[in-house]
């Protein structure tokens, strides 16, 4: 297998029903020597080919994550260059993997691969979702992913409630919904 069959398998994926992205994602899995083509896909151009990309990619994170782990600096270092809406949110969610196995007490390969600059360029990139205008489904794993290094980092849960508390204002309801939740997490 190489990158010109998975552009294939990628481009093959109609629209963003689960069954078509589970498709690209199984793909992926039985022909895991596919993966960096994959975050190349993903982070290369500004296509309907990254879009999908970034759709199969989250579902691939979300099965094995730690396929991730050798690939961390060249993932955190290319966050903050997609702004796509539609690439965002499974970013956003991808984020949220890799730091709740970062941040599980089970022994993985994201723990020993993760360097302080990734989680920095994560913090980054997640805080720019959760301040700027986007979708509430990428501002939700933002929220998320930005607690969990907030137990790490002290001034990330000062800097949260911060955003939330002046954001909650004006938020959709699903936004306040989430935004109470994580506060009362950081209060605890």
């Amino acid at each position: 297998m190489n990158k010109e069959n998975l552009i294939i398998q990628i481009d093959s994926i109609k629209n963003a029903k689960r069954i078509y992205r589970d498709q690209g994602a199984e793909f992926v899995l039985e022909n895991s020597e596919l993966f960096p083509y994959l975050l190349e896909l993903v982070f290369e151009n500004k296509t309907k080919t990254a879009i999908k990309a970034s759709w199969v990619l989250e579902l691939v994170c979300m099965e094995s994550v730690e396929l991730m782990a050798h690939h961390l600096n060249y993932f955190s270092i290319n966050l903050r260059k997609c702004d796509h809406e539609s690439m965002l949110r499974p970013l956003s969610r991808i984020c949220f993997y890799i730091i709740n196995a970062y941040s599980s007490s089970e022994s993985n390969e994201i723990k020993k691969y993760l360097t302080h600059e990734n989680k920095i360029q994560i913090i980054e990139a997640n805080f720019d979702w959760l301040i700027e205008d986007h979708k509430i489904a990428t501002q939700v794993f933002a929220m998320d992913t930005l607690y969990l290094l907030g137990l790490e980092f002290d001034w990330i849960h000062l800097e949260l409630k911060l955003v939330l508390e002046q954001n909650i204002i004006t938020g959709s309801p699903g936004y306040k919904v989430r935004a109470k939740r994580t506060l009362e997490k950081i209060e605890l």
